[in-house]
């Protein structure tokens, strides 16, 4: 499995051929952006490696504590963390769920101040319109966020194929009758 500082790199090496693919794919800069977006995200903060103790969820700061349930219920590297479109859509879910949490509170504190007078039906109405207004964008998000998850996914699998290849002990990444030195005997009895 690859580190969060590889991850990370990987993330900012590929950044450039999706920008190409998307703007060939689309021909718009500001869909362009939205995959590009929706890739940072998925490297940066929103990646499959949220089910663990990861310099993703670390990312989060003061808000990491919302990954907690969602840490404590997905084992790592299953299908439902790591696993293409599913891992992603997951994720995307359970953020939306906190999203809609903290905005249900805070409409519902600004309507107790007489701020504001939204109801529940204004906002779905609302909701409503801006996916079916701006769906472009909100597909474009989510495949960048896909693609970001999709980035990762490879990596790690690359990086777990690799080391099954590579018999552990050696210590200078040559297989068995390649050349690699045995591990010398070690002495029994008492230490210095």
């Amino acid at each position: 499995m690859s580190s969060g500082r590889t991850h990370d790199r990987i993330t900012l090496w590929t950044l450039p051929l999706v920008v190409l693919a998307a703007f060939r794919l689309t021909l718009d800069g500001w869909l362009t952006a939205t995959v590009c977006l929706g890739f940072l995200l998925a490297g940066w903060l929103l990646g499959p490696d949220l089910d663990i103790h990861s310099v993703q969820y670390k990312r989060w700061g003061w808000f990491r504590w919302i990954w907690l349930p969602y840490r404590g219920s997905l084992r790592h590297r299953s299908p439902w963390s790591h696993g293409p479109l599913l891992g992603t859509v997951v994720r995307v879910l359970y953020a939306s769920i906190w999203l809609a949490l903290v905005g249900i509170i805070a409409v519902d504190v600004l309507n107790s101040l007489e701020r504001t007078a939204l109801s529940w039906g204004d906002l779905a109405a609302g909701l409503g319109w801006s996916l079916r207004t701006y769906w472009p964008f909100w597909l474009a998000l989510l495949i960048g966020l896909e693609l970001g998850a999709l980035s990762h996914y490879t990596a790690d699998w690359v990086t777990s194929a690799w080391k099954r290849r590579v018999k552990p002990g050696t210590g200078n990444r040559r297989t068995r009758g390649q050349g690699a030195r045995p591990k010398p005997p070690q002495r029994r009895g008492k230490s210095r």
